[in-house]
């Protein structure tokens, strides 16, 4: 049987939140697919270092380090991609900072830095590379938000808040960009086994926890029994990039074992 090609070798894509976590595993991912990767992050170390790694086994990976929130360092990041590397071809957005606490508690600092993170940031990123895609008329985004975006929860409504921004803001766009070939969709992921998730927990009992639900919290537990795997989520952001999926833009892509029951 022949091998169906995803389209993604030799493909530059920009991936933010790349130090760590899911944004680690969609910079390894892509770039064992052969795409070339620029890994974003504030840890600037971080990304250099992961980039090091990369580029010692296959494609070129190089780390550039920028605040997402900073929307003027953030077009001069772009602009410094495209001229070391070229044309940007596929831009993932997973920067994400996540704070809890009850909403009539939370901080205005706390509040402020989830939604300049989580929703501005997806804004600057996407707008400084969309306005580099429009004249080639190709292009592809995926947003990286969290099943929290469309599922209330208990001592998480920041967070939640601000992916429910980052979701609709990469519809909107994807609407606005469809006319030049440009596809944006998102990725929803649930509980997932990131350096994130574990510091919500308090002992050693966080994982079976997560996975069994919360009666107290109103939250149900995962369905399938496990945590998903920062490479799950990965693979969900590789497809939606890729050539297999050329038809779809718009869409909201849940990766949470269930625990959303379908949304």
């Amino acid at each position: 049987m022949e091998l169906i090609p995803d389209g993604l070798h030799g493909k530059l894509a920009l991936v933010t939140g790349a130090a760590s976590g899911i944004g680690a595993a969609v910079v390894r991912t892509l770039h064992c697919r052969g795409a070339r990767v620029a890994a974003v992050d504030a840890d600037g170390e971080g990304v250099r270092r992961l980039a090091a790694q990369n580029s010692a086994f296959g494609p070129k990976t190089a780390g550039y380090a920028v605040d997402v929130r900073d929307a003027p360092a953030v077009d001069l990041m772009v602009r410094q991609v495209e001229q070391d590397l070229g044309p940007i071809d596929i831009l993932v957005n997973v920067a994400g900072v996540l704070r809890t606490g009850q909403l009539l508690e939370m901080s205005d600092e706390d509040w402020a830095l989830m939604i300049g993170v989580n929703a501005t940031g997806v804004l600057a990123v996407s707008r400084a590379v969309a306005q580099s895609m429009i004249p080639r008329r190709c292009g592809v985004i995926v947003t990286v938000a969290s099943n929290a975006g469309f599922v209330p929860r208990v001592a998480m409504g920041g967070y939640a808040a601000s992916k429910a921004a980052s979701t609709m803001l990469t519809r909107c766009l994807g609407l606005e960009l469809a006319g030049y070939g440009i596809r944006c969709n998102v990725v929803s992921p649930g509980s997932t086994d990131t350096p994130m998730l574990r510091g919500m927990w308090q002992d050693g009992k966080g994982a079976r926890q997560t996975i069994a639900g919360s009666l107290e919290q109103h939250r149900i537990g995962i369905p399938l029994g496990k945590l998903a795997q920062a490479e799950d989520v990965a693979n969900a952001v590789a497809f939606l990039v890729s050539d297999q999926a050329s038809h779809i833009t718009l869409q909201d892509l849940c990766v949470d074992g269930g625990a959303s029951l379908g949304h």
